[in-house]
């Protein structure tokens, strides 16, 4: 079988995490798959790296890179002599190397008083430079050849947006290239979340841009499976620290998974699945440190659940607008004129109602993005598009998910008379065609009641006759 697995930054956190990673991939490799791996930056690097970067062209001085420089090389050289002592010399020289290389672009950024796009991506990558040689060792410590390769000489081609760059399609003649010949001696370890543009411009995939490139990846090499490895033992019901008895789910579709992800689930990222829908691969997701158990299994089209609907998710820091007016009915380009503008602010719009008079349009923006729409809204008062807009800091939204709501009457009705029952106040509603996924905005204290209320309303919490 031929297997990409990519492990995040919880399972590759320090040595002992390493030497587990290592067993599950030498049981495979001794089983006789072919494997590749991409592996993340150690938890909270990559964090580190951007507080101090983005900080650097309005500090005062200097001062906080060298802290943060031997912090990073003193933990990443006790991972290192706990999960490769025989290669503490060589591959600590490499460390060294690259943390050079680092705090001289982060002084350079400090002097210009400027951090780019570019640099920035430049910056946040060496979470990953810097733990996959560590992988790479303790594989060959056990005796495993290994192969450490970044995302660009795996192959990985994108476009040019830095920090949010997408793969383009010849990506996976260069991945099958490159990457296949690997596979029949040993186990590359990849780089995760970079990427590089046509020039060679080092790029990164944004959010979970680690779980993307191991997507693909998988794509590229035609895997049989592709295993994303976590600290949780798959895709759950809903988030456990509000749903105490949440359940992992055993089966899910690649629609609920997008659905699920893009409404506050942090297991894996929208634009994750793409590739590995687009060439039909199943996609696992297991723990780390429960490989036993079985995971979630990701396909085409999921079991039907007898319930329904198969999870829930909310999403707290997000921030409602209404936008008002009687000259919005039947004006030609209003709503074009709304998204437009936003867009230019670089404003991304979560979820849409609008009522049928055409006299009032909602919109759910993330809590971060609300100052640039209000100040970008206020021009199309000035112009007349609109009459006013009002906004609300005091909601959460909520989604229903479960491919099998498609053609099922009376799901909404369960839905809405089991909040109408709890005093739960519903101020806004959203649905896809797809039926997969039915939104709705409510008040932010409400918001852990609505989602208990539906988790017990549709028996999330016991296993399905399905």
């Amino acid at each position: 079988m031929r297997l990409l697995m990519k492990f995040g930054g919880t399972s590759v956190a320090d040595a002992h995490c390493i030497a587990r990673v290592v067993d599950i991939l030498e049981q495979h490799h001794k089983a006789g798959d072919e494997v590749a791996v991409v592996v993340s930056a150690q938890r909270g690097v990559t964090d580190q790296l951007i507080e101090v970067a983005s900080a650097l062209p309005t500090a005062k001085d200097p001062s906080a890179i060298r802290p943060m420089i031997q912090a990073i090389s003193k933990r990443h050289m006790t991972t290192l002599e706990g999960a490769a002592p025989d290669y503490v010399a060589e591959i600590g020289a490499e460390i060294e190397d690259r943390l050079v290389n680092l705090e001289n672009i982060l002084f350079a950024i400090f002097s210009l008083r400027e951090l780019t796009p570019r640099s920035k991506d430049y910056v946040i990558s060496f979470g990953e430079r810097l733990l996959a040689p560590i992988v790479g060792a303790a594989l060959r410590q056990r005796g495993i050849a290994s192969t450490v390769i970044d995302g660009c000489e795996a192959g990985i081609l994108t476009t040019p947006q830095h920090g949010e760059s997408t793969s383009l399609p010849e990506s996976d003649e260069r991945i099958q290239r490159r990457i296949v010949p690997l596979l029949k001696k040993e186990i590359p370890v990849i780089m995760g979340f970079m990427g590089c543009t046509r020039d060679g411009i080092l790029t990164t995939l944004g959010r979970s841009g680690s779980d993307y490139s191991a997507s693909i990846l998988g794509a590229g090499i035609d895997a049989d499976e592709i295993w994303i490895w976590t600290d949780v033992d798959g895709i759950m019901t809903c988030d456990p620290r509000v749903i105490n008895d949440a359940r992992v789910m055993p089966s899910l579709s690649y629609l609920e998974v997008m659905e699920l992800s893009y409404f506050g689930a942090k297991v894996m990222h929208p634009r994750s699945i793409e590739p590995a829908m687009r060439k039909n691969i199943l996609v696992r997701v297991k723990n780390t440190f429960n490989p036993s158990h079985p995971g979630t299994v990701i396909v085409r089209n999921g079991q039907r659940d007898n319930r329904v609907v198969k999870a829930l998710t909310y999403i707290e820091k997000v921030a409602a607008i209404n936008i008002n007016g009687a000259q919005m009915i039947g004006r030609l380009g209003v709503a074009k004129a709304i998204f437009t503008i936003l867009a230019d602010r670089e404003v991304n719009v979560m979820m849409i109602s609008q009522g049928s008079s055409e006299a009032n349009i909602s919109l759910i923006v993330d809590e971060n993005h609300l100052q640039a729409a209000i100040i970008a809204l206020g021009d199309l008062v000035k112009q007349g598009f609109v009459r006013e807009v009002s906004h609300n800091h005091d909601v959460c939204a909520v989604a229903v998910v479960g491919a099998g709501m498609a053609g099922a009457p009376g799901t909404c009705g369960r839905i809405f008379s089991a909040l109408g029952a709890a005093d739960v106040n519903v101020m806004m509603i959203s649905q896809g065609s797809s039926e997969a996924n039915i939104s709705f905005v409510v008040s932010q204290s409400d918001g852990p009641r609505a989602v208990r209320v539906l988790h017990d309303e549709f028996h999330l919490s016991e296993e399905s006759d399905e």
